[in-house]
């Protein structure tokens, strides 16, 4: 029984011993760990704008980094440097560097770049961008990894359109693109040159002529005819209207071509008449009348009887300047170089009388002159020297009937 007491005892002390161990190990590692967490520094990481509390034991960026899974590339951006110190409330700053493919009027080149933003982008490059220049995508876009961006530089371009020029700062590359992004449209029928599909450079000048066709309608009148018949009952040389003429009326229709505003042609599309033309008739005579004398012979009596006066005389041909060589009364005097024929104020001496003129011979009162008025007489020649002979001078008239 003794033994059997005396060995209950040992295992209970056994356990005891066992017991106090494994809780001494117990305390030792507790302890152990929370010394470790202790001695942690804590860090403020920034991973491309996000912000991130960590506790590390790392002595260096470059393993703090590490630590947290990320993969470093030469480009990338590290605030401090990878070797700086990891020390407790410690910043770190990190952008992940993206590659972008970067072209400018068609020279494409890659570039890496840890810019969130286009804008950011176009700083960091220190490129320099006009106000017209065309940037793919936009200033305010995210930069994207393997994304690409186009910068076109603007130039001026002279562009008319419908004959107003202006200067136009463009990035197009055709005469299409340049009129489009100028909004300029184009009708039916308008004209451009150079042509849309042809490449501009700043020394090129587009021209859009408008063109524009029209119906004209013009309203002309038309001439009527002149109709003579005979009439015995009006001496010849005389001329009595019967009927006036009345001019007719036609409508024509033309199709105009404008260009810029100018008519540069006109094409007779339709005509028809409005009004008929009415004929002007005309009664010419055909009565015979007193023919002049033929010159008679010296012997011939100056003393018949007759009113007598004396008048201014001078001489004119049938030939001279504003001549018709027709008498008031209607004679052809070139028709009849041989006639004796004076001009004379018929208020002085009546047409158609027959005289004796001092000088002259037997004549016929069978024309009239503008200068001829009063005591005034003109007698005719067949040449200009009888008539340039004959001059001015005063004479008698025997006026006969």
């Amino acid at each position: 029984m003794y033994r059997n007491i005396t060995a209950l005892f040992s295992s209970i002390t056994r356990k005891k011993i066992y017991l106090s161990i494994a809780a001494l190990l117990v305390l030792a590692v507790t302890t152990g760990f929370v010394g470790y967490e202790t001695t942690k520094a804590e860090v403020t990481l920034m991973l491309d704008g996000k912000k991130t509390e960590v506790k590390t034991h790392a002595n260096t960026v470059r393993e703090l980094l590490s630590e947290q899974n990320i993969n470093l590339n030469q480009h990338d951006l590290v605030k401090p440097g990878l070797d700086a110190e990891v020390t407790d409330n410690m910043k770190v700053d990190y952008l992940e560097a993206k590659e972008v493919s970067l072209t400018v009027d068609g020279k494409e080149k890659m570039i890496w770049t840890t810019a969130k933003t286009v804008e950011q982008f176009v700083k960091e490059q220190q490129l320099t961008l006009n106000e017209h220049d065309s940037i793919k995508p936009n200033l305010t876009a995210d930069i994207q990894d393997q994304g690409k961006i186009k910068i076109e530089s603007a130039f001026p371009v002279k562009l008319v359109v419908g004959g107003k020029a202006q200067q136009v700062w463009t990035t197009s590359t055709t005469v299409a693109d340049l009129l489009k992004q100028q909004k300029v449209s184009l009708g039916e029928i308008d004209r451009v040159t150079p042509a849309k599909t042809d490449k501009i450079t700043g020394k090129t000048q587009v021209e859009v002529i408008r063109v524009e066709k029209v119906t004209d309608v013009v309203e002309e009148e038309t001439p009527f005819a002149v109709v003579n018949r005979k009439d015995s009952g009006l001496t010849k040389g005389k001329e009595r209207v019967v009927q006036d003429g009345k001019k007719g009326k036609r409508e024509k229709r033309f199709e105009v071509v404008m260009e810029n505003g100018k008519e540069i042609s006109r094409k007779l599309i339709s005509e028809k008449t409005l009004a008929d033309s009415t004929d002007k008739i005309v009664a010419v005579g055909t009565k015979a009348q007193p023919q002049p004398v033929v010159s008679r012979s010296k012997s011939s009596s100056s003393n018949s009887g007759g009113r007598v006066i004396t008048v201014t005389s001078t001489a004119y041909t049938a030939h001279c300047a504003g001549c018709s060589g027709i008498t008031a009364t209607g004679f052809n005097l070139r028709a009849n170089p041989n006639a004796k024929v004076i001009a004379v104020d018929p208020n002085v001496i009546p047409l158609g009388s027959k005289v004796y003129v001092e000088g002259y011979g037997y004549a016929i009162a069978s024309d009239t002159g503008g200068a001829i008025k009063g005591n005034k007489i003109d007698v005719f020649f067949s040449s200009q020297s009888r008539a340039e002979s004959w001059g001015r001078k005063s004479v008698t008239i025997r006026i006969i009937d």
